[in-house]
């Protein structure tokens, strides 16, 4: 007879139901009751009704109802959607696996990008992987930095690009790609020909900041370190109003990301010039949330990132 281990304690079924978890996730992402029922294309009474009975299983108020303000959610209505997303996206994959589907991965994914990453990172990421996994419905969420690592740590994004800039303890990356920073000259600077140049032959001249956070606070740590401190005469937040006013001869700029063009959206020219001084590449990472479990629908989205990344050969 061949031993078998001793089972474990006995298991009860939830008071809740994963029907009640949905209608819950959609009203905390819609905002109302009947903006969830029109989505789940239901009656607001019966989504109200759900939502109370699970505030009733669990014995804790999730959500605060206003009259035309929408719904709150309470702390620990915070906490159940993040958890509530999880599983749901879990139970999503036991179905797959009772339907048969093998290795056919469907679901949700909520893929968040940095904002001056995506123009570049967003469109081939998206397009390798909806050609391979055409049954998830991925969307995208672009952001800054800190709102990118709340959305991993509350369960609304599932994996995001961003750079390895101030992540918190929290935060998880997979290293994509690096990249090295450059200054940028309005085409008809004087040494917009050379190619390569010191931060400090331009320092004195006007300066335009990309104020994005933390791309601003990693160009003045560099700044710090090689020594010279810019004249800073403009801020934008946006990267190509950063190009435009260099474009237009306002100032030279100190950028990351580098678009595959060198002209600015109204025509004019742009060059970029590698940096002589000691300045380390940034490294940009497919961020995770450590405490989460990736559906595989995110797992294979990391898979898809590698592989779209990775050098030739």
């Amino acid at each position: 007879m061949n031993p078998q281990a001793s089972p474990g304690p006995a298991r009860q079924a939830p008071a809740w139901s994963l029907r009640q978890l949905l209608y819950f996730v959609t009203v905390a992402e819609t905002g109302t009751i009947t903006g969830a029922a029109e989505l789940l294309v239901i009656s607001p009474s019966a989504v109200a009704s759900a939502v109370e009975k699970l505030e009733h299983a669990l014995g804790v108020q999730l959500c605060v109802r206003r009259k035309a303000h929408g719904i709150t959610l309470t702390a620990a209505g915070q906490d159940l959607l993040r958890r509530s997303r999880a599983l749901l996206d879990h139970a999503g994959e036991l179905a797959e696996v009772g339907g048969g589907t093998g290795g056919d991965v469907s679901g949700n994914l909520t893929l968040g990008c940095y904002h001056t990453l995506a123009p570049t990172c967003l469109p081939p990421l998206l397009s390798a992987f909806t050609a391979e996994h055409p049954r998830v419905a991925a969307r995208f969420l672009e952001a800054d930095q800190d709102s990118l690592q709340d959305g991993l740590a509350s369960g609304e994004v599932d994996v995001a690009v961003l750079y390895d800039m101030q992540l918190r303890d929290d935060v998880a990356g997979l290293e994509l790609f690096r990249t090295r920073p450059h200054v940028l000259l309005a085409a008809g600077h004087p040494l917009a020909g050379a190619g390569r140049v010191s931060l400090r032959d331009v320092a004195a001249e006007p300066f335009v900041l990309l104020d994005l956070p933390p791309s601003s606070r990693h160009a003045f740590s560099v700044f710090r370190h090689v020594g010279v401190e810019p004249a800073v005469r403009y801020r934008a937040a946006g990267l190509e109003t950063v190009r435009a006013l260099v474009g237009r001869g306002f100032g030279w700029s100190f950028l990351v990301q580098r678009p595959g063009t060198g002209t600015t959206y109204e025509g004019l020219g742009v060059a970029a010039l590698e940096i002589t001084d000691d300045v380390p590449d940034v490294r940009v990472l497919l961020a995770r949330s450590r405490g989460a479990r990736l559906s595989r629908a995110a797992e294979a989205f990391a898979r898809t990132a590698s592989a779209v990344f990775s050098p030739p050969g």
